[in-house]
């Protein structure tokens, strides 16, 4: 195999490669959105106060993100099809929807979890004296407080699952990666082929790291100023 760098192969391959970047960032934002929402389940379930159920949860959580994606992805797609009684068999976007977007859920949901914990215990408390339902104390009190802080990191792990997507190409997700991996394969240029993923990368992972970066001073300082100004005004009273 020839391993020196050929320019005519690179600009060869690019169109090529590129046709799978639809399906790589639509694959993104649709296992995003799964974890953003199987997210707030973690919640809730880690909040149920019977022990038993609470360290179950805790313990699947703790499996799911203990376990890499790769196998999660390999037990969906081709395991689960064959157990008895529950066995389903999905599509490979199905699947790495499912699995990519579980095994974020578990990190999303306990960002979450500190973003409610941060929420001032007076805020509950008021709630509470209003007399207001489970349902409208968690989406006019509690969530609207505690999920804007959380924005800079939850646009991390976007940026993350962005990187992380490309393992799908193992279950047959014909994304970036895996139209790379058939060019290299049929040119014997492989070198050229990863080379153009990673560009791909760099060229959308790096600006959304920096608008995060900036989103993330933006909110901090934000919320400072909001701290700050309710402490003066405690000092006042």
């Amino acid at each position: 195999m020839d391993i020196n760098w050929k320019w005519d192969m690179f600009f060869e391959a690019f169109p090529y490669i590129l046709q799978g970047l639809g399906v790589t960032v639509g694959l993104t934002f649709a296992c995003f959105l799964f974890a953003l929402i199987f997210g707030f389940v973690w919640v809730f379930l880690r909040r149920i106060k019977f022990k038993p159920v609470n360290w179950l949860v805790t313990w699947v959580m703790e499996f799911i993100r203990s376990t890499p994606p790769l196998i999660q992805l390999f037990f969906i797609y081709y395991a689960w099809p064959m157990v008895p009684g529950i066995g389903v068999s999905l599509s490979s976007f199905e699947s790495a929807i499912l699995g990519l977007g579980i095994h974020f859920s578990t990190y999303i949901g306990e960002v979450y979890r500190s973003g409610i914990e941060g929420v001032d215990k007076g805020q509950w408390e008021a709630s509470t004296a209003l007399n207001f339902s489970t349902r409208q104390k968690w989406t006019k009190i509690i969530l609207p407080q505690a999920i804007p802080p959380t924005i800079p990191m939850l646009g991390n792990y976007l940026i993350i699952m962005f990187k992380e997507v490309p393992l799908a190409s193992t279950i047959g997700v014909v994304g970036i990666l895996a139209l790379a991996e058939t060019y290299g394969t049929d040119n014997f240029r492989m070198l050229e082929s990863y080379t153009i993923v990673a560009l791909i990368f760099l060229v959308l992972s790096y600006p959304s790291a920096i608008l995060i970066n900036k989103l993330e001073k933006k909110m901090n300082r934000r919320f400072n100023k909001k701290a700050a100004l309710q402490e003066s005004k405690g000092a006042v009273v």
